[in-house]
């Protein structure tokens, strides 16, 4: 299974609706947003994509009550789990948080195959090394929005193998959102 890794999207909808697209034209079956979404309406843009989007929120945060309204919408596709995430998927154990020091101490853990996180605006892919004497992969795609003038980054990620790929948006969409 192929999951779409993104975070920091900060209401740049046209950056986030080219990266799930993206994703799925790739054969990502899901998406993880890792945080900073913001507004909530933000997600029903890319709903129409059919995956099922797992969000948590971050530092910036918008209105939590629409955020868990949009979830709770009968078949809808957005999963929102607060805070912090523990799911399987294919299979594998996944954690998701904002914070990458959070992240790195339950990559540590050995509880999780996988720990996604963002807050810091930089792509990171690690194995690293946990209390059961394995390694746990953890992945920072980056930020999808491009915020602070990075380039808008996410990662498909392909869960059977546990590889990892960053992939940048568009440039098309990068230069509109810049002349905006």
């Amino acid at each position: 299974m192929k999951v779409c890794i993104l975070s920091d999207s900060h209401d740049h909808i046209p950056l986030l609706e080219a990266a799930v697209a993206d994703a799925k034209a790739l054969g990502a079956e899901a998406v993880l947003h890792c945080g900073d979404v913001v507004a909530p309406s933000t997600l029903a843009k890319i709903e129409p994509f059919g995956l099922p989007v797992h969000v948590i929120h971050g530092n910036n945060t918008g209105d939590l009550y629409a955020l868990t309204r949009l979830s709770h919408k009968p078949g809808g596709a957005i999963r929102y789990h607060g805070m912090d995430a523990a799911i399987e998927l294919d299979g594998r154990r996944i954690f998701m948080v904002h914070y990458p020091h959070y992240a790195r101490a339950m990559a540590a853990t050995g509880d999780f195959d996988l720990v996604c996180c963002g807050h810091s605006h930089k792509v990171e892919i690690e194995w690293l090394p946990n209390v059961r004497g394995g390694r746990t992969a953890l992945v920072n795609p980056g930020t999808v929005g491009g915020v602070g003038k990075p380039k808008a980054t996410w990662v498909l990620g392909d869960l059977r193998a546990m590889a990892f790929e960053v992939h940048e948006v568009s440039k098309s969409i990068e230069f509109d959102r810049e002349r905006a």
